[in-house]
């Protein structure tokens, strides 16, 4: 059975980066977040009303991406970030079933990889929290979430190359 593992954490910590680098290292396939495709395609409108189908797509290409995988799948975010998108930036107003959806799903990821804040933030127009208030509260926020859900997480910290390492060094420690 594929494993799949979940790059987790506030904008601009490096988590596309990392799962290209892992996906490479591993030679085994790795899934954008949806979202920025979805952002890219509405000239960066994004409403309430979209939240479904984001959530949507991002699963769908998820599990295409696992059909192809041999042993892992890395995803750069899972629908537990939709739903805190969805509260921070849309007042909680997340469909139930993409919670519920996320409440399941998470369960399935045998790893979380959580990028810390260390990075510095890279100015992006889909980014809102550019400020050391803001990362610091993301980063709480994320944390806390797989913490609450007792989910297995690798805090990952460091310059690129580090992150790299870390993460390796998490995704063999489960038997890859």
């Amino acid at each position: 059975m594929v494993k799949r593992i979940a790059i987790f954490g506030a904008e601009s910590t490096g988590k596309s980066t990392l799962a290209e680098q892992l996906a490479e290292h591993f030679d085994e396939p790795w899934v954008p977040e949806y979202v920025r495709e979805f952002w890219d395609a509405h000239d960066g409108k994004i409403s309430a009303e979209d939240l479904g189908t984001i959530a949507r797509n991002q699963m769908e290409t998820e599990d295409a991406a696992a059909e192809r995988a041999r042993r892992v799948l890395f995803c750069d975010t899972d629908l537990l970030t939709n739903v805190l998108w969805a509260d921070l930036l849309y007042d909680g107003n997340c469909p139930a079933w993409v919670r519920a959806e996320a409440e399941l799903r998470c369960r399935h990821y045998a790893l979380y990889l959580l990028c810390d804040t260390d990075l510095e933030f890279v100015a992006d127009p889909q980014r809102s929290f550019p400020d050391p208030a803001g990362r610091a509260m993301c980063r709480r926020l994320w944390r806390e979430t797989l913490v609450s859900r007792q989910l297995p997480f690798v805090v990952i910290r460091g310059d690129r190359r580090e992150r790299e390492q870390s993460a390796i060094k998490a995704v063999v420690a489960l038997g890859l």
